[in-house]
């Protein structure tokens, strides 16, 4: 006889129960479902990058030295590698490059502040004889500003001047602690921008290091790659604030503004400053338009300005930066926009490298590139022994050089 088996009525209850979800699932749409599923991850993105971007903003001070550090070690570091390679020791290598760029640059505004100080003091008459138009104009154009009117307006301003001496007295104490954030960001600069120089490999190594074994390969690959991007972005923005300079220099001496030389290094030099240099550089050219030819000079000056601006930021930025670092066009002009008004000047000069590296690091992990890669050391994806802080391979070895010279930071 066969065994009496109590049968219960759960399974029944699960198959009921499975057959009610697959029904409910029925009822909602799938492409509803999808939308769903992709919604609240997408939030959960949106939320913890706004909470990082807001936990970074309170560290500004360490978090904008250290980009501006990797920026330019991106631009000097082929430099650098040149002078490895022709056996000149790495820290010498360094401190070469470091004391010739910032050479270059002191050099460079000298020439700058001396030609346009001379300028303006050989036009020091014309301003004066200029301001006397103005004020003629004031009082017999169709203002009639009489003299006791301008005098009355001096001394208004005087009093309130004085009458608010305690908040310009808070703004000037606000201005000098800026400048010396500014200045303890510089050298913070220039101390991460050595050690970049010297030691960037061996940094991201024994950052990789720290990560489980398995998932060091795509990260240390993904790392490097992301650099290389970072570095044809740097190369790409040089090349753009030459075409920059050019345009605006050589509209300056087609109309005949004065220190058109100076002024096109000056614009050269302030394209690096997002928002802020355009804006000065661009000042100083319609000034020096102004003082030597007069009013009409300047708005055809202010034209030229306008003009090669718009072309740099809508067409030539963007098509040019975008084919470098692999960005499409609309994709350089909304992370610029976003980054301007997200996080002003530091967001318009970070959006862009970061937006490629974080590009190039996606699609390199998506299509594991880290398997056929020989910027990944051999060692990178053993498996036995290692001390976790110090991953095998160096700048030194073969596979590292392989990699190619614009992949040492």
């Amino acid at each position: 006889m066969k065994p009496h088996v109590r049968r219960t009525g759960a399974p029944r209850a699960l198959q009921a129960a499975a057959a009610n979800a697959g029904r409910s699932n029925d009822e909602v749409p799938f492409a509803l479902r999808v939308s769903a599923a992709w919604a609240w991850r997408l939030g959960i993105v949106l939320i913890v990058g706004a909470g990082l971007i807001w936990v970074l903003s309170h560290f500004s001070l360490l978090i904008i030295p250290l980009m501006v550090a990797a920026l330019l070690a991106g631009l000097l570091s082929p430099v650098t590698n040149w002078l490895r390679r022709n056996r000149l020791p790495g820290g010498l290598s360094v401190a070469v490059t470091i004391v010739a760029f910032l050479g270059v640059i002191i050099a460079a505004l000298a020439l700058v502040g001396r030609q346009l100080a001379l300028g303006f003091r050989d036009l020091w008459g014309e301003t004066l004889q200029g301001i006397r138009q103005v004020q003629d104009w004031l009082s017999s154009g169709p203002l009639n500003i009489s003299a006791g009117d301008m005098d009355s307006l001096v001394n208004e301003a005087s009093t309130t001047l004085q009458d608010n001496s305690a908040n310009i007295l808070s703004g000037a104490l606000s201005v000098g602690s800026s400048a010396g954030h500014f200045a303890a960001g510089i050298l913070l600069t220039l101390f991460a921008l050595v050690f970049f120089l010297l030691d960037g490999r061996r940094i991201w190594e024994f950052t990789t290091g720290l990560l489980p074994r398995r998932a060091r390969p795509a990260a240390y690959g993904a790392g490097i790659h992301g650099w290389v991007s970072m570095v044809n972005y740097v190369r790409v923005q040089v090349v753009v604030a030459l075409i920059d300079a050019i345009g605006i220099a050589g509209g300056a001496a087609l109309i005949g503004v004065p220190l058109a030389l100076p002024l096109g290094v000056l614009v050269f030099l302030g394209s690096f400053v997002p928002l802020i240099g355009a804006f000065l550089t661009g000042f100083v050219a319609v000034l020096l338009a102004l003082v030597a030819n007069g009013p009409v000079n300047a708005l055809i000056m202010l034209g030229i300005v306008l003009l090669v601006q718009q072309l740099e930021s809508h067409i030539l930025q963007p098509l040019i930066m975008g084919r470098a670092v692999s960005l499409h066009p609309l994709a350089v002009i909304l992370a610029v926009t976003g980054g301007t008004l997200a996080a002003g000047v530091p967001g318009a000069l970070f959006s862009v490298p970061l937006l490629a590296i974080l590009n190039t690091v996606v699609r390199y992990i998506a299509a594991r590139g880290w398997e056929n890669d020989l910027a990944i050391e051999p060692d990178t994806e053993d498996d036995d022994g290692g001390d976790p802080g110090e991953p095998a391979g160096s700048a030194g070895t073969p596979n590292a050089a392989a990699a190619g010279e614009e992949q040492q930071p």
